[in-house]
Parts: structure tokens; sequence; C-alpha cells
């Protein structure tokens, strides 16, 4: 996938991706090869995935999305080897075409975003519940198998429904070219536009509060790092903390509107994952569409399971506050929730930290 893509060809009312792979000109001797230029793209995609998956993602029994990540970091890896083996030694040592390939690969990524999420919300909706709570190693096993599927069940869409035809194209100036039709996830694209909007609605209305709330979520970050090094240190004195508590307690303690629950969390995912969403959104405007191995990427992933976390984070802290046993995640969800529910203070220790007492009263020393 090329430089000419997007290359549309109109079809009665529909149209069709194409990958250009060759063109040339048999008056002038014009041509021109595009693997390598493939192989660059798939190369900065699996960059970029593996960048965003280090970044982003925990240890892999943590959740089935995670698992997922890595899954897609492996299947980068696959088209790049493949496209290099096809560079090097030429198509025609090659078992299948590139054509046939790229388009099965097309199809494969865009039956992926809809199987993920779904399992992903069942995995998160379980994780406090004793079907959840299981050993590291069940976890894994568990993924690993969920995901082995998801992967199944694409590639059996792709086998179904994958039409491949390589096509000649013949342009006004002469010039022809080889292409063949790629699949787009138009879900990717709703889904991000959908997105996108959300959180402009619903942040929109408080947006002359958000700097204010920004600097209170930073200090009560701040005051969270504190008081874990405070938990360490187990000959802090009781006065010099009570002394600190009071001092946030003053800053912490002025007249100013607190978010509700939903745009705090709201606001909490927006700091991390908004300038991905505006990217993406303008791609979308000025008509910049690629295929559908492309545009799934660890990047939608992670966003996406940000945005999963948090929403099973609010629906569960309403009986459970912020504890629970979601993985951990690139959004502060905790602060946020402290942020507004305006608790913090009251939670910051005010006596030695003492573990016993923490099993009884884990709210005390969150």
């Amino acid at each position: 996938m090329l430089p000419e893509i997007p290359v549309f060809l109109e079809t009665g009312s529909d149209y069709k991706l194409l990958a250009v792979f060759e063109k040339w000109n048999d008056t002038s001797g014009f041509h021109i090869d595009n693997t390598v230029k493939c192989l660059s793209l798939m190369l900065s995609k699996f960059g970029m995935d593996t960048v965003v998956f280090l970044l982003c993602s925990g240890k892999l029994y943590t959740s089935f999305l995670n698992m997922c990540s890595l899954s897609i970091i492996l299947g980068d890896m696959t088209m790049v080897l493949y496209v290099t083996a096809v560079w090097l030694l030429g198509p025609e040592s090659s078992p299948v075409s590139l054509c046939y390939f790229l388009a099965h690969a097309s199809a494969v990524f865009k039956a992926l975003p809809l199987p993920m999420i779904a399992m992903g919300i069942t995995d998160y909706c379980i994780e406090d519940t004793h079907h959840g709570n299981k050993s590291s190693l069940c976890k894994f096993l568990r993924n690993l198998v969920l995901t082995l599927m998801v992967w199944t069940l694409a590639v059996i869409y792709s086998v179904a429904s994958t039409k491949v035809e390589l096509m000649e194209l013949v342009y006004m100036t002469g010039i022809k070219a080889l292409a063949c039709e790629v699949k787009v996830s138009t879900f990717i694209n709703f889904f991000i536009l959908g997105l996108f909007s959300a959180v402009i609605l619903m942040i929109l209305p408080f947006s002359t509060s958000i700097p204010m709330w920004v600097r209170e979520a930073d200090r009560l970050s701040k005051s969270r790092e504190e008081q874990d090094n405070q938990r360490s240190d187990l000959f802090t004195s009781t006065s010099s903390t009570e002394t600190k508590s009071s001092k946030e307690n003053d800053v912490g303690e002025n007249n100013w509107l607190r978010p509700p629950l939903g745009h705090s969390l709201t606001l909490g995912f927006a700091l991390i994952w908004m300038p991905y969403l505006t990217l993406s959104v303008a791609c979308l405007a000025f008509d910049f569409t690629v295929p559908a191995y492309i545009s799934v990427n660890v990047f939608w992933l992670e966003c996406t399971n940000s945005l999963l976390v948090g929403v099973v984070f609010w629906v569960k802290s309403k009986s459970l506050g912020p504890y629970s046993n979601l993985p951990e995640n690139v959004c502060a969800w905790h602060v946020f929730w402290n942020l507004s529910k305006g608790t913090w203070q009251q939670q910051l220790p005010t006596a030695v930290f003492n573990p016993s007492e923490e099993k009884r009263n884990p709210l005390f020393y969150i």
C-alpha cells in the first residue's frame, strides 16, 4: 500500500479502495515498483504499535485487550516479514501473490474490532466476581484462548468474504497500473468519530472550568505520590503527617465547583487520548482513507481499552467507590474520581501506616 492509496474505483454506488503495486508506461519506459514503500509503511506501523504497547500495556494476563494488543503486534510482524521476503526474493518465489496477501490481511483486520470489544467488556465486567478471581496463570491461558478464537473467526471471515482480483488500471496519461482491492474498517471510522463527538459534547459545557480541574487533578496526583512515599517510611511521625495534611486541606478547600463524576472521568480520558482522536478525525475530514490493517492498530485498541476501563470503573464506583480489581491503565481514574467526590483529603493517613488497619479500613489508606 502504496503512495497511490487511497485510490477509489467507482462501481455503481460503491467505492473500492485499491492498493497500487506497480505502475509503468510502455511508450516512455517509465516503471515504478511500490513494494519498498509498502514495506516502509508496514515497518512504520509495527514500530508505532510496539512503542504504544510498551507504554500502555501492563502484564499480559491482566486483561484480554492487553493480549489483543500483543497479537496485533505479532500480526504486524508477520506482514513485515512477508513483504520483506517478497521484496528480497521477488514475487515469483512467493507462495501467494502480494495482492492475495494484502487483500486477506485487510479482511482479517477488518473483522477484529467488534469481537475484541465485546469480549473486552465481558472480561472487565467479571473481574470483581468469583469468575474473575483466578490465578495469574488461569487468566493468561483464558486470554490466550480467547485471543486465538477471535483471530480464528477473523481468518474464517476473510476466507469466506474476500474475492481477490488483480486489476490493471489505465490512466488518461497512458500510464498503466496493477492494483488490488483492500478492505476499509468503516466501524473504526465511525467509532472514532462518535467517540470524539461524545468527548467534546461532555466537556464543552464546562470548558471554562477545565484548567482549574486539571490543576486540581495534578495536585491530587502529587498528593497520592507523596502518600505512597509515606507508606514506605515506617518512621514517619504523626505530627509531621498531620501538619502536611492540614496544609493540603487548606489548598483543597477552595470554593469551586467540582465536576460530576461522569464528566470528571471523561476529562481524565480526554487528557490522554484527545490528541489521537483529533488527528484521526482530521484524517477522516481530509478523506485520508487507509486499509483496515493500518487503521486497526494498538493506538486504537489501547484507546478503546481506556474507554472500556473508564466506563466499567464508573459503573462499579456506584457500589465499590474507587476500589475495583480492574487492571492498571494509562488514565488516572482514581485521581479523577476523587476530583469529583472531593474525598481525597479525608483519605490521607494521619498516623503511621499499619498493614492490619488497612485490611479493616481500606478507604482510609487509599
